[in-house]
């Protein structure tokens, strides 16, 4: 696997850890790791859970990379869009053991995800998009008012709040936050109970559940991909 994500299969959950530099940048590098570690995790029909460093799981897509031209933006952004639209749909269950800030692309990573366990601390969680000077992007918008609770969504997506662990869990971004020490175990313990539903169940209710948000992701993914960040 890559250096850019780590790929650890111990009794049935495989654990997927982002190393990118002190942010966890999100790269076209660091999403084809994504995928090549979720085509792993598929094969060996595994529960998943995502973490990222001490501290953060993610601040958002690659600055490089996206002021370096408006079609890199473009591309890097349909990436992610992508990688976030097979997470929802993917096989067996996702949860995200988030060690900290998740920002950006960081918090989408949540908002993809099954299941997010947070841990306590002075941590941002959300999406910045408008502080920064970016228009929100379709997909964005669309992942947002699904998986946010609307008191949350329009302070979240328009203003750009930013919420603390135990308010990214009153907004919709997390399920529940535990002390630092304890972050694995209980996505461990989390990954646990998910081995023991029916996974063909799972994955047919899933497909179901988010038929609509993710027909509405692949209109969102195009029409994103026709605009000008």
């Amino acid at each position: 696997m890559s250096d850019l994500i780590s790929y650890q299969l111990e009794d049935g959950i495989a654990t997927l850890t982002l190393n990118n530099g002190k942010v966890n940048a999100i790269s076209p590098d660091v999403i084809a790791a994504f995928n090549q570690a979720l085509d792993k995790a598929a094969q060996d029909k595994a529960v998943v859970i995502i973490t990222g460093q001490p501290g953060i799981l993610s601040g958002g897509y690659d600055l490089k990379v996206m002021t370096s031209s408006p079609q890199n933006a473009i591309d890097l952004v349909a990436a992610g869009s992508t990688l976030a639209r097979r997470m929802l749909s993917f096989p067996y269950p996702i949860v995200v053991a988030c060690p900290g800030h998740a920002v950006a692309k960081g918090a989408f990573i949540l908002l993809s995800a099954d299941y997010r366990i947070g841990t306590e601390g002075k941590f941002s969680i959300g999406l910045n998009e408008v502080q920064i000077g970016m228009t929100m992007h379709h997909v964005g918008i669309e992942l947002a008012r699904d998986r946010l609770r609307k008191s949350a969504f329009h302070r979240s997506v328009i203003c750009g709040e930013m919420f603390d662990p135990q308010g990214a869990v009153e907004a919709g971004f997390l399920d529940k936050v535990v002390p630092a020490e304890q972050l694995m175990a209980a996505a461990q313990a989390a990954a646990q109970q998910l081995k023991k539903i029916n996974m063909t169940a799972h994955k047919n209710t899933k497909l179901k559940v988010r038929k609509a948000l993710l027909e509405t992701l692949d209109t969102a993914i195009e029409l994103d991909r026709t605009i000008s960040l």
